[in-house]
């Protein structure tokens, strides 16, 4: 199972970013799991100094944009 982490704070591109991870993880048709990460100092403990990111496993894969479901594919893969 594939643990898939979206860091931010809330904001829209956040939102976003959520979106097109579930919706890459489900067109792929893998187990996963989805945690939103809003925490400073959790996000902070990922070296991630822009949000939004998306961290697959605890590896930070993407940070300070949003990418297309198509994209995060290659990271879940």
């Amino acid at each position: 199972m594939k643990k898939i982490q979206i860091l931010g704070t809330g904001c829209k591109k956040c939102q976003t970013l959520l979106e097109n991870a579930k919706t890459a993880a489900e067109q792929l048709g893998i187990e996963y799991e989805l945690v939103k990460v809003a925490d400073i100092k959790d996000i902070a403990a990922f070296g991630v100094m822009m949000t939004p990111a998306l961290a697959v496993d605890g590896e930070v894969k993407v940070a300070g944009k949003v990418p297309k479901p198509e994209e995060i594919k290659k990271y879940l893969a």
